[in-house]
């Protein structure tokens, strides 16, 4: 099982753990929650977190001495990191949605809203 993990990742499970979701993932998250604070759009956050894989996946290189150029280790960081982004990205526009928009809008669960009854 460990090895078909490092053949997808590039990396052992406790440092893709630490590294890619804790650390890298927790920026990722974050980022996210910036660009919807800002009102950007989702696109941008894409660049960012393909930006970001490439990074971590130098770190992966640097530290621990993985292969740098491995297109199946950045694909799997690259979808880690923008799941996170999105996680936080939509987490945070439903907030804005709910709070800014009170009167239009109200909480349909953690990822929607809906219009508020009543509402035009």
């Amino acid at each position: 099982m460990s090895g078909v993990f490092q053949q997808i990742t590039g990396s052992t499970p406790a440092v893709f753990l630490i590294l890619t979701v804790i650390i890298a993932g927790g920026a990722a998250f974050l980022s996210g929650r910036a660009l919807a604070l800002k009102w950007r759009p989702v696109w941008q956050l894409v660049i960012y977190m393909l930006l970001l894989a490439a990074a971590t996946r130098f770190l992966h290189y640097a530290l621990f001495g993985e292969a740098l150029l491995s297109l199946r280790a950045y694909a799997t960081a690259a979808a880690v990191l923008l799941a996170a982004a999105l996680l936080g990205y939509r987490l945070t526009r439903v907030k804005q949605m709910i709070t800014q928009y009170h009167w239009l809008y109200e909480r349909a669960g953690p990822f929607a809203w809906r219009p508020r009854a009543g509402a035009r």
